[in-house]
């Protein structure tokens, strides 16, 4: 199972969530683009819709916008707040799973 964690920031709160380099091979395939939509179900199983986009130039930092401040605000999520992405593959099917967990 590949994923991340990350403590979220004022950044990750307020304009858009940064996702590791890492996690890129995760998503759908950009075709040549610099932006995919993908789907991930939170642990309420709920589906979110999010965007992943990257640099059109320079380093590629991908970072999660259209969908993610929805999911802040509904999550009532704020800074210190950690968040785990999780990609299951089963048979060519993936799934994220978006868990959240407040210390």
């Amino acid at each position: 199972m590949a994923g991340f964690s990350k403590q979220l920031t004022n950044t990750d709160i307020k304009k858009r969530l940064s996702l590791p380099t890492k996690f890129f091979k995760s998503l759908p395939s950009f075709n040549g683009g610099h932006a995919v939509s993908f789907e991930a179900m939170d642990e309420d199983g709920f589906v979110w819709t999010f965007q992943c986009s990257t640099r059109q130039e320079g380093h590629p930092k991908p970072v999660l916008s259209k969908g993610w401040l929805a999911f802040v605000r509904n999550k009532k999520l704020k800074v210190g707040d950690t968040i785990k992405f999780s990609v299951l593959d089963q048979t060519a099917l993936l799934e994220k799973e978006i868990k959240l967990r407040r210390w």
